[in-house]
């Protein structure tokens, strides 16, 4: 039978309560993460909503129109074509990449409002039935 090894301060915990407080602990934070989101009602506007996705999608155009000229130029004879032959296509490729995730992004977010508006609207009339 194997004894667990003691603490350097001489103070013994059992597992069971080490499993308890790390378990403990991880349901706080993810409780306290996830009301901020959840419990706010305040209305935010458009841009708060979809600034993000809106961001993306711009810098994968502005990448993918660079990519674009880079690898046009690799058509013109210069002296460094070897190199824009091989950062063209890259920055096509991660252009292309940003755009198309940000371009799917917003459908998710329209989604995930539409949700929480349903959400909101069953909680009212379930307090105002419930309440009375």
């Amino acid at each position: 039978m194997e004894i667990p090894p003691k603490s350097p301060d001489g103070s013994e915990k059992s597992p069971q309560s080490k499993e308890l407080l790390t378990s403990n602990t991880a349901s706080t934070l993810c409780i306290s993460s996830r009301s901020e989101s959840v419990w706010t009602s305040t209305s935010r506007s458009k841009w708060d909503i979809y600034h993000k996705p809106v961001i993306v999608v711009s810098v994968g155009a502005a990448v993918f129109l660079f990519g674009m000229v880079i690898t046009s130029l690799s058509c013109i004879q210069i002296n460094n074509k070897n190199v824009y032959k091989m950062c063209g296509p890259a920055f096509l490729s991660l252009g292309l990449m940003l755009l198309v995730c940000g371009l799917v992004w917003i459908p998710i977010i329209r989604k995930k409002q539409k949700q929480r508006q349903k959400s909101r609207f069953l909680q009212s009339l379930k307090s105002f039935f419930f309440n009375r």
